[in-house]
């Protein structure tokens, strides 16, 4: 196991805690090792960077998903979800997916902020 990969596995699992074996189940018969490369490069290689503070990263990324508009729902559902507990607020995360209005309209911020809120009553539940 390289060090990219075991840092990324540490990550997802903290994060978001069966994702590998999610993507594992769902596409691992068509496209073995993609999981794992997901975790190696997505979580390993770019969020364990150093350079930027995770909480930041996932900033970047919910308002990267959200500009790019309602496609991206199951994937910022579970960024926010992962920012919150990178050390995201609520308010945080609701101001930088209305900032993105200005840059990917306000259906794509209005989509975005619906699946925050979604995210928010379910991390309020558990």
């Amino acid at each position: 196991m390289n060090d990219t990969y075991a840092r990324g596995r540490e990550l997802a699992e903290a994060l978001n805690p069966g994702m590998e074996q999610a993507l594992e189940e769902r596409y691992g018969a068509l496209l073995p090792g993609m999981p794992q490369s997901v975790v190696d490069f997505a979580c390993g290689q770019q969020y364990c960077r150093p350079g930027l503070a995770l909480r930041d990263r996932y900033l970047a990324t919910i308002a990267a998903l959200t500009a790019l508009g309602g496609q991206t729902a199951p994937q910022l559902r579970i960024n926010i979800s992962a920012g919150l507990k990178a050390g995201l607020t609520e308010t945080e995360i609701a101001e930088v997916i209305w900032q993105m209005s200005l840059y990917g309209g306000f259906p794509a911020a209005i989509n975005a902020l619906n699946v925050a809120l979604d995210v928010f009553r379910q991390e309020d539940d558990t």
